[in-house]
């Protein structure tokens, strides 16, 4: 799965959501939809640059609240 934006490194990431950026979505770039609740894989930065950081996101309503 990606996040979007598109962070540049997994710091970026969580400087953001402790910034209290409340629009940061997952999306799956393939034919498995992302869970709307749950715990999901992450990667990036997106295709076609090589991924340099991976991570694991809970995400509710759609949206990323925590990475570890």
């Amino acid at each position: 799965m990606y996040v979007s934006p598109n962070f540049k490194s997994k710091a970026a990431l969580k400087r953001a959501l402790a910034s209290g950026d409340k629009n940061i979505s997952c999306y799956s770039p393939g034919p498995f939809p992302c869970p709307i609740n749950g715990s999901v894989a992450i990667e990036g930065p997106h295709y076609p640059k090589p991924h340099s950081w991976y991570g694991t996101a809970t995400v509710v309503d759609g949206y990323v609240t925590a990475v570890k």
